[in-house]
């Protein structure tokens, strides 16, 4: 018997371009006892989904058994994890680093007390006054400070238009 047709079917099904038609011809031809040896080992596929047809089916209250026992009473909040709470490990550990430094500097403080003892005190007599007059100690002391000022404010100068926003926003503070 020529069995080119059957296996031309199973080649077809096997890429799954079979019509049902032609599916249930492989299923009638794999329920017959007469198979040739090179298509016997497909013949447990086919009646294994014969078997399958046949046998136990899903009840029609299947989906209510399985939302009752899937259904939670309480439902799942979400919850938003913020920057601190992410955060919150890192700062633990640099709490824990600060108060180990503190102790160790306090117990290093301790312990160096002793040798500290005469050279923590400050010997005024050393010291010499620079200027006899106070009115030219002040203009030295005021010519410094002025440049000191100057220099934070060279360093600091916003190009003009944030220079007007913040005159706009220092003027709205003051009203």
């Amino acid at each position: 018997m020529d069995y080119k047709y059957i296996e031309q079917l199973m080649e077809r099904y096997w890429q799954g371009t079979t019509t049902l038609e032609e599916e249930q011809i492989l299923h009638t031809f794999f329920r017959q006892k007469d198979i040739p040896a090179g298509l016997q080992r497909f013949r447990d596929v086919f009646i294994c989904m014969d078997r399958m047809k046949d046998g136990e089916t899903l009840g029609d209250d299947f989906d209510a058994r399985i939302l009752a026992m899937t259904a939670d009473e309480q439902p799942v909040k979400a919850r938003t994890i913020t920057m601190r709470r992410r955060m919150m490990p890192l700062f633990k550990a640099a709490a824990v680093v600060a108060i180990v430094v503190t102790l160790g500097n306090a117990a290093q403080m301790s312990f160096r007390q002793e040798s500290y003892a005469d050279t923590d005190e400050i010997n005024y007599t050393g010291y010499e006054d620079t200027f006899s007059d106070p009115s030219m100690a002040y203009d030295k002391v005021h010519n410094a400070l002025e440049l000191v000022s100057e220099g934070i404010s060279s360093a600091q100068r916003p190009d003009s238009a944030t220079a007007a926003m913040t005159l706009q926003n220092d003027s709205i503070r003051l009203k």
